[in-house]
């Protein structure tokens, strides 16, 4: 059932495109005859107008000739304006000129000498005569009743003395209407009632655009405006008048507009094929490109299907080849795993044999320091005991170097903890006068350089659990590197700010120097990495300091930026109770 079906989609989608195309098409098709019908009436209404506009003051200049109002008054000035009338319209290029009495017939005539002429004839059941006595002008479109020859008639009342006339032009329209038909023009002309009486279809002359009714045939009779035309006889081009700009008849489409100054409108029509043709011509388009895609999609369809097809048979060949290669890439990744730990052991053990150096080292260092500090104490010692009763200077002095040896002992001693693990007592510290012992302790480091440390800390104390003279040596190993780092700089700054933040006490110790570039940052806390010139650092003070404050439970971090300066900020944990 669904192959059954299946055909029927795309002939039913090109049905639906024709029909979709097909009403498009045609409102689009139509709007642009329509656009055209409007400009071909504009141009047509403004050449009617034109040739009615040519001898609209003709009567008026025409009925201020003293000969028109001496031949109201006296018979034997008819000659005279016969002539006149002749002559004027000559020049004018009129059709006929002629002059009626009060009572409806004519007097004088421009054809008074030639066959067909309107002297002596009685026009008086004419519109334009009625008219023109009636209000001064008046206009009116027939068929001569005298020559039979179709024209348009305007007309003036003329006035001498207590005498009344009416001059009247009749203006051949017929010049138009051969015009039209020599372009092919869909171009007619309609009097108020209706009738067409100048077309460039010859089918249409003398119809009536909508059937007329009794009484309007009655009045076009009277008037005898289509004398000898059988109006009851032509048919309609219409069922029913139209309400509005659009006509439609047997095969045509059409517009109307009134033509200005008249109560005549004017039609443009064009042939109802071209429309049709049109929606046509974009249906059929419409239903071969759907059909055209729909192919496509049918293709692409059954192309689809293979692929799957195909895809499914790689499918299951590529699960075999993922199987069996399972356990080459688990083998694989187990041996970069082994690496990597191998990689990291190696790692451990250079800096365990770097840390072992270093305890040796300080080993060294301690047992050929301690020999000469003692030394020297003892030797200060004595001194001070020989001193004079009553010495104020020196023996303070004494005291001084005998305090200062004291700390260098008590510093060579905590060496050791940089090369082996040694659980040393801890006490309840404040750490605000060990940054203080510390500041003193480099004031002439500080005034070589030419920078004043600023220490920023807390009102209260600041405990926390570790050594007063190794959390001092930290310090100084801190203080020591930014002086170092600031030297030589312009506007140099060393500022130790001491805070609690979050249950722990914080110290950054900032300078303003050159910074440590990105590369190096990651290993400044190594033994023996420095950064300074050769011979002016063994590169341990950050190292030692990293492991005193491990041992105290906290830790060490750096921070710098090229040319902003670096930041080294040390984190205890505060004594317990003080959190």
């Amino acid at each position: 059932m669904a192959r059954l079906r299946a055909p029927l989609f795309p002939i039913l989608a090109a049905v639906l495109a024709a029909a979709l195309a097909w009403v498009l098409a045609e409102r689009w098709i139509t709007a642009r005859v329509q656009a055209e019908l409007d400009q071909s009436l504009l141009l047509t209404s403004r050449a009617v107008q034109a040739e009615i506009d040519r001898f609209r003051a003709l009567p008026d200049v025409a009925g201020e000739d003293a000969r028109i109002r001496a031949a109201l008054i006296d018979p034997r000035a008819l000659d005279e304006a016969n002539r006149y009338l002749e002559t004027v319209t000559g020049h004018a290029g009129a059709s006929e000129l002629f002059l009626i009495n009060a009572e409806g017939r004519t007097i004088a005539a421009s054809n008074w000498n030639r066959e067909g002429s309107f002297v002596g004839q009685d026009y008086s059941f004419r519109p334009y005569f009625q008219q023109a006595m009636q209000s001064g002008r008046g206009q009116f479109y027939a068929i001569g009743v005298t020559t039979g020859v179709p024209g348009f008639f305007l007309s003036t009342r003329v006035t001498a003395g207590p005498m009344r006339g009416v001059l009247v032009v009749k203006i051949d329209l017929r010049p138009l209407q051969a015009t039209w038909r020599s372009a092919g023009a869909e171009v007619a002309l309609l009097d108020a009632a209706g009738v067409i009486f100048l077309s460039g279809r010859a089918d249409w002359l003398y119809h009536p655009l909508a059937p007329l009714t009794a009484e309007t045939v009655a009045r076009l009779a009277a008037t005898r405006t289509y004398d000898g035309i059988a109006l009851t006889e032509a048919l309609p081009l219409m069922a029913r008048a139209p309400l509005g700009p659009d006509a439609a008849g047997k095969g045509w489409i059409a517009r109307l507009t009134p033509v200005a100054g008249t109560s005549w409108r004017l039609l443009a029509s064009q042939s109802e094929a071209i429309v049709t043709g049109g929606a046509a011509a974009w249906a059929l388009a419409a239903a071969m490109l759907s059909l055209f895609i729909a192919g496509l999609f049918t293709a692409w369809d059954q192309r689809r299907q293979i692929l799957g097809l195909r895809l499914a048979q790689s499918d299951r060949l590529e699960a075999m080849v993922e199987a069996r290669t399972a356990d080459l890439a688990r083998e694989i990744e187990a041996r970069r795993q082994v690496e990597a730990d191998l990689r990291a052991a190696q790692e451990h053990l250079i800096h365990s044999e770097k840390m072992a150096a270093l305890g040796r080292m300080s080993t060294a260092i301690v047992h050929e320091i301690s020999q000469p500090l003692a030394a020297m104490e003892a030797t200060l010692t004595a001194a001070e005991m020989g001193l004079p009763a009553g010495d104020q200077v020196t023996a303070p002095r004494l005291l001084t170097a005998k305090g200062l040896i004291r700390r260098m002992q008590r510093t060579t001693k905590h060496l050791k903890s940089f090369g082996r693990k040694e659980t040393g007592a801890l006490s309840r510290i404040d750490l605000r006068p060990v940054v203080v012992s510390a500041l003193e302790l480099v004031t002439p480091r500080a005034r070589a350089v030419g920078v004043v440390p600023r220490f920023v800390a807390p009102a209260a104390p600041v405990m926390v659990m570790a050594g007063a003279v190794r959390m001092e040596q930290v310090v100084v190993n801190l203080l020591l590197n930014a002086l170092d780092a600031v030297e030589g700089c312009a506007g140099a700054e060393v500022s130790v700010v001491l805070s609690v933040e979050g249950g722990a006490a914080q110290l950054c110790v900032r300078d303003t120097g050159q910074g440590i570039s990105a590369e190096d940052l990651s290993r400044v806390t190594e033994p023996f990495f420095s950064t300074k010139s050769s011979g002016e650092g063994l590169g341990l003070g950050l190292a030692i300091s990293k492991a005193i404050l491990t041992e105290f439970g906290g830790d060490l971090g750096v921070s710098s930026r090229q040319g902003l300066g670096t930041e080294a900020r040390v984190v205890l944990p505060l004594a317990a109770g003080e959190a």
